[in-house]
């Protein structure tokens, strides 16, 4: 063998590639548990008539489809697509047409999570998003798992009324890996597939295209496979280390090679619980060109924020403010203009709403331009720390504890009555600029008023 260095011999890599496997296949394997097409999942729940049918959900202000049944995509509906445009065809096909419910789509993504910490332990559960969840079945025999995960999924279905498809493999890439390919044919693998052999793996891998592989994006796709005609993942398990941080991002793209050999790079991670910053963000349901309506939107999103803020018992040293303009091209199109923003940093950290507000509201001052037409705004907090450290100012009286308990009692009426049934005058009455909701379901699970009806 004239190999320059034995680390980087192609035969003694690949044989350590098929040690590291063999041991990954022994001892550890990992689940990722994905809703199957959740919002629409969660819209079919109540309308029980609507199973088998197409159904889309469409986003803020009701401008694009941002989920969309296996039957609407059947038929042609575009994900991400603007709704305006795909309106004739949803139309046509008498395709049910939904607004963004979060009320009710966070409600059911807690039960799910919920039933899978009761099913398997807290500690063996890392929610990744609002409808997947990484899970650790290293506790099972290898000869029990493809049995586990089929428990999982019908104990989910039966507990909650979402269906979701479960990847099961060595490492969290192979399991993503995993559930692509059951949430693609879910007739023929009942929404479960477990990759615990070589060979099962890389069958996997030669099947799955390059754009389809978690941390891979479109354009990153497109550039390997004109640069160096990696055409699937398992192309790119051809590649060493030493090229992925070269070419793939660094230490991310180290791990991802290594993930897909079957080596584990991405452990699980504990639920983080206390957020660093905090951010309400929001598109205005007609376009606005008047400085008190942006005022009051960002006191009310502030409002947001704060209580936030409190819920996990902190303070924020510095709120940012930002604002979206619609700008017009000499084609008459509109498009999105750059963000502006802006920020302060408080004299104390502060939870307080109207500490908050005052400061945010002066910033659009700042940022707002007279002629202009906006589309959205948002306010982040940051320098976050916990509210019984908060250190003093030598120059400024007693804070009093951020007006801790007048806050409480505003939250607890307000979580109690809902809709904001206590505000400060600077979040507005009318507020005309409230997102468009036209098609929102009820919200079953978290209003008395909107609960389920039996009849």
């Amino acid at each position: 063998m004239n190999c320059p260095s034995l680390l980087n011999c192609p035969g003694l890599q690949a044989r350590d590639n098929e040690k590291k496997l063999q041991r990954a296949l022994a001892h550890n394997m990992k689940a990722i548990v994905d809703c199957n097409s959740f919002y629409c999942s969660c819209e079919r729940l109540f309308l029980p008539h609507l199973d088998k049918k197409p159904v889309v959900v469409l986003s803020n202000n009701d401008g694009c489809i941002i989920s969309r049944s296996d039957e609407a995509k059947s038929i042609g509906v575009e994900m991400a697509g603007p709704y305006f445009k795909a309106r004739p065809l949803i139309e046509k096909h008498g395709v049910a047409t939904f607004s963004s419910n979060y009320n009710l789509y966070g409600d059911l993504s807690w039960r799910v999570m919920e039933t899978l910490r009761i099913m398997l332990g807290k500690e063996n559960v890392e929610v990744y998003s609002v409808d997947e969840a990484f899970l650790n079945l290293d506790a099972f025999a290898e000869k029990d798992i493809e049995e586990v995960a089929i428990n999982i999924r019908e104990t989910v279905e039966q507990w909650t009324g979402i269906k979701v498809s479960v990847g099961v493999a060595p490492t969290k890439v192979l399991s993503k890996v995993a559930n692509h390919i059951a949430k693609k044919n879910k007739i023929a693998t009942s929404c479960v597939v477990v990759l615990d052999t070589k060979e099962k793996i890389s069958k996997a891998l030669q099947d799955t295209p390059i754009g389809e592989v978690w941390g891979i994006g479109r354009q990153y796709a497109q550039k390997l496979v004109e640069m160096n005609a990696i055409f699937t993942a398992y192309d790119l398990t051809k590649k060493t280390e030493e090229w992925a941080y070269k070419n793939l991002g660094g230490v991310v793209g180290t791990r991802l090679i290594k993930e897909l050999k079957g080596e584990s790079a991405n452990e699980m991670k504990e639920e983080l619980t206390i957020k660093k910053m905090i951010a309400t963000t929001r598109m205005f349901g007609n376009p606005v060109k008047d400085i008190g309506d942006i005022k009051e939107a960002i006191a009310t999103y502030t409002s947001r924020a704060a209580e936030k803020l409190r819920r996990q018992l902190s303070a924020a040293n510095t709120i940012s403010v930002f604002v979206v303009p619609k700008e017009q091209s000499h084609n008459t199109y509109f498009r999105h203009g750059p963000t502006i923003s802006s920020h302060v940093t408080l004299p104390i950290a502060t939870s307080a709403t109207n500490e908050l507000i005052k400061p945010a509201v002066q910033l659009v001052d700042k940022l707002y331009e007279q002629g202009r037409i906006y589309k959205k705004a948002g306010v982040m907090l940051s320098g976050i720390v916990p509210d019984t450290t908060i250190q003093g100012n030598l120059f400024m009286r007693e804070n009093k504890n951020s007006n801790r308990f007048l806050m409480s009692m505003l939250d607890n009426v307000n979580f109690a009555m809902r809709d904001d049934m206590i505000k400060f005058a600077a979040s507005g009455t009318t507020r005309d600029w409230k997102m468009r909701q036209e098609l929102r379901s009820p919200r079953y699970t978290t209003r008395w008023e909107e609960l389920f009806k039996v009849g």
